[in-house]
């Protein structure tokens, strides 16, 4: 296979692309791209690169069938500079290769993630892991961000008082927040990241983890524009819909009731009216 160079990538390397109030994204290095992609599908067959038409016709049989080894030829290297809370449910991905910053050996900056006043929310009614979608006062907003920014400058205040007195940095660090920033090195394949982005993209992720991953599929249309614009269409904008769901979309399109009830009910009906997979 030749060696694949991407314009639009090159232009971006190590470019830093701010998310929240003090990361970033950066794309570090890349492996290959669309025709990456379609060289390696066509490897069996012994043909070489053809038009851009056909070549993005190709992924796209390919993504839709998912015949998904091809993407993995593709490789993106990332530096992200994010809070320890986003961190924690990123890594939950476990198909990526990582090298995080350590406490133990490095100082940890005194560097914290503070909402802005529009992210700030209630607990939601009917979800226990999110945020209510109505607006909090101003004033409620703003003694949240005050009373988080005071916290996390007490315990840097305490963090760096250790340091100071030579205790042990694995020690000093133990009481740190979780809005503390780290940074990692962040390595994965095309096929893993589209996963990781058609989760982490989707509404119901936690806004801040969203706004990471919305950057990254910037990079993602800069390196492999052919192969994110079919995700796009096919996953992203897709909704799926369970065997039960099916039965009760057909008796719909037949001019029948649902026949679906209670929370089945809801979900069905959430899905039809916003597109959106729940």
């Amino acid at each position: 296979m030749a060696h694949c160079v991407v314009s639009s990538a090159e232009e971006i390397l190590d470019r830093e692309f701010p998310v929240l109030d003090k990361g970033f994204v950066r794309l570090v290095d890349y492996m290959g791209g669309d025709s990456r992609i379609v060289q390696a599908a066509r490897v069996s067959y012994g043909e070489g690169t053809k038009t851009v038409r056909e070549d993005g016709a190709l992924i796209d049989y390919l993504l839709r069938h998912e015949h998904t080894s091809p993407f993995e030829q593709v490789i993106l290297t990332f530096h992200v500079k994010l809070p320890i809370f986003v961190a924690r449910q990123w890594i939950r991905h476990r198909t990526a290769r990582v090298n995080e910053i350590s406490g133990r050996y490095s100082i940890m900056k005194d560097e914290c993630y503070v909402p802005e006043a529009a992210d700030i929310a209630y607990q939601s009614e009917d979800n226990k892991q999110g945020r209510s979608p109505d607006p909090v006062p101003a004033d409620v907003a703003a003694s949240v961000r005050e009373n988080l920014a005071r916290q996390q400058a007490d315990a840097f205040a305490g963090y760096n008082g250790l340091i100071g007195q030579n205790i042990a940095r694995e020690l000093a660090r133990v009481n740190l927040p979780l809005s503390t920033y780290t940074e990692w090195y962040w390595q994965i394949d095309l096929h893993n990241l589209f996963r990781f982005l058609r989760l982490r993209c989707d509404a119901h992720a936690q806004k801040e983890i969203r706004d990471y991953a919305n950057v990254m599929l910037d990079v993602c249309r800069r390196v492999a524009p052919l192969a994110t614009a079919s995700f796009e269409r096919h996953q992203v904008s897709a909704v799926t819909f369970s065997g039960e769901e099916m039965e009760a979309l057909k008796r719909l399109l037949a001019g029948k009731p649902a026949d679906l009830s209670g929370k089945n009910l809801e979900r069905f009906e959430e899905k039809l009216r916003t597109g959106r997979q729940l």
